[in-house]
């Protein structure tokens, strides 16, 4: 049993297989995806992927590239979204200071009012920081995250940092980046926080692990994330799917979790 925690799957790049695509998921283990929104319509696609295939959740936000365009109409559609019966989280959202596709000012304002969102309407938040690992941690203490949930997705902080969000009960999602020769930052993390509290993803379609480094990335390549993880540990394959589909299932309040 695997969970694929963050996924894109209604990028344009899985049009022409995207059923092909599910069935694979399935033959590789996978019970469960969760599809990330990250502007208001890749948000409906998540939400009508997940109505429509039952493996797929989807949750519901706007990246930090695209919070130029927000405003308070932007919130209550997102809010409207997150009634729908299968949308777990509120996300992906947060800060991106490598490519400032957005003022930064912008981007702290709407990160915030997506936090605030996510309390109104008592679902976790899905994480993203690039560049912005101060500011990211300081936001997330200030407004107490821990009390509805949270996961730093595709995490590159550091194994010290990690540490500290684990102290508050904050989930770190490992992707496919831990299989290159160059992790060592990624992998460290890996070895330094417990299995408890690690989630896998792919963020497909981007990040493909070794060994289709290359190829565009699919939910059944997250099998060769929790193999890294299992030999990083010295645990079993097995233990590392249950557990981090377990740790995903509890955040998303998911089944019997």
């Amino acid at each position: 049993m695997l969970f694929d925690s963050h996924a894109h799957l209604d990028s344009r790049k899985f049009d022409r297989d995207r059923d092909k695509i599910l069935r694979d998921a399935k033959a590789n283990g996978l019970s469960y995806i969760m599809n990330a929104g990250a502007d208001l319509a890749s948000s409906i696609r998540a939400v009508n992927l997940a109505e429509k295939y039952d493996m797929v959740y989807a949750s519901v936000g706007v990246h930090p590239h695209d919070v130029k365009d927000m405003d308070e109409d932007t919130i209550e559609v997102l809010k409207a979204l997150s009634a729908k019966k299968k949308v777990k989280a509120i996300g992906e959202i947060g800060l991106d200071f490598h490519y400032d596709r957005s003022p930064r000012d912008e981007q702290r304002k709407w990160f915030k009012r997506q936090i605030e969102l996510a309390k109104e309407v008592n679902l976790p938040i899905i994480i993203h920081d690039r560049e912005a690992n101060g500011e990211v941690f300081e936001i997330l203490m200030e407004h107490k995250v821990w009390d509805i949930g949270c996961v730093l997705h595709c995490y590159s902080g550091s194994a010290e940092l990690a540490k500290e969000y684990v102290k508050k009960g904050i989930y770190i999602s490992i992707a496919g980046p831990v299989t290159f020769g160059n992790a060592r930052k990624t992998q460290e993390v890996v070895k330094a926080i417990p299995l408890e509290w690690l989630l896998i993803e792919t963020d497909c379609p981007y990040l493909t692990p070794v060994p289709h480094r290359g190829k565009r990335n699919e939910p059944a390549y997250v099998r060769y994330v929790a193999e890294h993880i299992a030999e990083a540990k010295g645990l079993s394959y097995e233990h590392v799917a249950k557990t981090t589909t377990d740790n995903t299932k509890r955040l998303f309040r998911i089944g019997d979790a």
